[in-house]
């Protein structure tokens, strides 16, 4: 009878450490806040201002199902005349950001530009792997056929907008024509390292405003988008 208890004893025992180390039911995803567009306006880098690309972004994630988050492009603008200049970092909001496979790319603004370290490495998780549509499609960079990883910017690596005289953002993208455009890396490969294809955000400028310029020079009209709420 002694030896029947100690072994229901055992039993019990066994099937307690078996349910604790069953491991916890999945977290739920984070909600969509960040995604490249998965497509541009067609227009090269004439987006009908800030509205017209924030109206973009807004209709994209509508799309999949993220319509009622409030979204706004990453974008910066110059100043022109009366109107001061607009810094894309200042439009998105506090953060944390996922992409719509639910990683977190950025816990908030200064992870985002680099201003803190995290893991032992510079920056945030924007990268190739993370870079993706509202969809969750990546997108083509280098080694790719056609490389499409020039993302549309306007902005300086710490998410200003630029101060001097040259036009960084094809006349507050208004322009298909005349202009250049700042533009960032998605693929960027380095984890946020010095050197190689490292700015997600401000790598060089565009050779012209046109859809054509954006595509010879790597790109295809897409840009950032945010949930800022």
């Amino acid at each position: 009878m002694k030896k029947n208890r100690f072994v229901a004893g055992l039993l019990v025992l066994s099937a307690n450490a078996a349910f604790a180390q069953q491991p916890p039911a999945d977290a739920p995803k984070p909600p969509l806040g960040f995604f490249v567009t998965s497509s541009g306006s067609g227009k090269g880098a004439d987006l009908g201002g800030l509205a017209g690309a924030d109206a973009h972004c807004q209709k994209l994630a509508g799309e999949v199902g993220a319509g009622s988050r409030n979204w706004k492009a990453y974008l910066s603008t110059q100043a022109d005349g009366s109107q001061p200049a607009v810094n894309a970092r200042d439009r998105i909001g506090k953060g944390p950001w996922a992409n719509a496979a639910g990683t977190i790319i950025a816990n908030d603004l200064a992870h985002l530009h680099g201003d803190t370290v995290e893991l032992g490495q510079l920056g945030n998780n924007v990268h190739k792997k993370t870079t993706l549509t509202e969809k969750g499609t990546p997108i083509n960079g280098v080694g790719d056929t056609p490389n499409q990883h020039d993302i549309i910017t306007g902005s300086q690596p710490d998410g200003r907008a630029y101060t001097d005289a040259a036009d960084h953002t094809c006349k507050n993208y208004t322009s298909s024509g005349e202009g250049s455009v700042r533009v960032g890396h998605s693929d960027r490969t380095n984890g946020g390292r010095t050197g190689g294809n490292v700015s997600w955000n401000s790598t060089h400028d565009s050779r012209g405003c046109s859809q054509e310029n954006l595509v010879s020079t790597g790109g295809n009209g897409y840009f950032y988008c945010f949930a800022a709420d």
